[in-house]
């Protein structure tokens, strides 16, 4: 099936870019609806157990407030925050960088199959047509075309994530990124462009719904009770004060490197905040 540019299902918010593409092929569910909220998710193929969590924890709370999450179909980032939204009974759309009844990478077939079932599969490439080295930053262009702001998970400095954040300056939409350790090849690109002032820091699923006039999800006893232990840990620590990490590791006895990771992902969580360089229960 194909939208041209003229049709009225053609998304409205893709036809802001100069570089738009003339017909999109579809498989799948084509409901405008789809298009009204939309969140770009990117990153690393490599992604790390880190990246994993940030998406299980983020994109599928934002999901579930109703916001699309549109990604690439790349193993890695893009492939679990496509499950992220699926998890929940959210919408997805997976932008091929082939035609739409290629599915590359094959051995995500099941992964396609369900996003056909329950979302929407976009090429601008004819059917049957190869991925190559090309397609894939024309890929990107329409990925972060489609959305209204755009999450990067996990770049390394010279990542190909990176070309979708010029992207997202170029096309004017806000950009997210999840800041990640000091000491992680895979996180020295996001690190980058947030502290550069390219990129918006982000340490909670909140900060993103907001930004969609969404409505926020308040923490609840079920959240606590699903922590981990060093999580736990961490947490009752800073019940009775708000401290820094430093404070933190000298009470807990962990290292700097875990005791940041486990704050990220608490404040990934909403149960925990930062402000001026201390962190605090919400």
């Amino acid at each position: 099936m194909k939208i041209f540019f003229n049709n009225k299902n053609y998304p409205s918010v893709l036809k802001e870019i100069k570089d738009a593409p003339s017909l999109l092929n579809y498989r799948g569910k084509l409901d405008e609806s789809i298009f009204n909220d939309t969140l770009a998710v990117v990153g690393s193929r490599r992604v790390t157990s880190y990246g994993k969590r940030v998406v299980e924890e983020v994109v599928s709370r934002v999901a579930k407030e109703g916001v699309t999450i549109v990604s690439g179909f790349m193993y890695g980032v893009d492939a679990a925050a496509h499950r992220a939204a699926l998890n929940v009974g959210g919408k997805t759309i997976a932008v091929m960088p082939c035609g739409v009844d290629v599915i590359h990478p094959a051995y995500q077939k099941n992964l396609y199959k369900e996003i056909e079932d329950k979302g929407l599969i976009l090429s601008e490439f004819d059917d049957g047509y190869p991925p190559s080295k090309w397609t894939y930053p024309r890929r990107n262009r329409i990925v972060v075309g489609l959305s209204k702001a755009v999450l990067v998970v996990e770049a390394a400095q010279k990542s190909g994530t990176l070309i979708s954040a010029s992207l997202a300056t170029k096309y004017k939409r806000k950009l997210f990124a999840v800041p990640g350790s000091i000491f992680s090849p895979t996180s020295e690109g996001t690190n980058r462009i947030i502290k550069e002032g390219i990129a918006e820091s982000v340490l909670s699923a909140e900060e993103i719904l907001s930004f969609f006039n969404k409505s926020v999800e308040k923490r609840s006893a079920k959240k606590i009770e699903g922590l981990l232990k060093d999580e736990k840990k961490v947490f009752d620590v800073l019940k009775s004060e708000a401290m820094d990490a430093n404070s933190i590791c000298k009470i807990t006895k962990m290292n700097i490197s875990q005791t940041n990771t486990i704050l990220s992902i608490l404040c990934l969580k909403g149960v925990v905040k930062k402000e001026r360089g201390k962190y605090y229960v919400c």
